[in-house]
């Protein structure tokens, strides 16, 4: 069977649309695996505490790895965590990719209160991590990676 002339010029051009939708469709799915990895050791924007940041789940946590003053969860809510040492205590769940970051929650130890959060990278050095009330009020901060 042989195709009307019409119909075979139309064939190349869906091939090549076909084509170009793989190659945007694998340039995509490789610029995702490209994302720097967000992992490491994050120094605070006020240089008071350090923040290990990992892979959990889909997208990252993070634990004071350093803190300075007394080191203790002092405006915990809850009296009984009022002593224990920050080093250690998770801080920030940013679980669900986002747009260029992550969104979760974060813990902010100076009032004892959890936040809305997020976790943007600005960088392959800086991140952008953002604790918000209502989805209005926010306070922003900028980490820097330690090397």
């Amino acid at each position: 069977m042989t195709m009307p002339r019409a119909d075979r010029r139309r064939h190349p051009t869906m091939r090549m649309a076909a084509v170009g939708l793989f190659l945007a469709v694998s340039a995509g799915g490789a610029q995702a695996q490209k994302a720097a990895d967000l992992s490491g050791l994050w120094q605070t924007e006020t240089a008071g505490s350090t923040v290990r940041i990992a892979r959990c789940g889909g997208g990252y946590c993070g634990t004071i790895a350093t803190t300075a003053g007394t080191g203790v969860d002092a405006q915990n809510p809850d009296p009984a965590l009022r002593t224990r040492k920050l080093v250690g205590v998770q801080i920030m769940q940013a679980g669900t990719p986002s747009g260029a970051g992550f969104e979760g929650s974060l813990y902010n130890p100076n009032d004892g209160k959890t936040y809305a959060g997020s976790l943007t990278p600005k960088g392959p050095d800086t991140v952008e991590v953002a604790g918000c009330v209502l989805s209005v009020l926010c306070k922003r901060q900028t980490w820097r990676r330690i090397r």
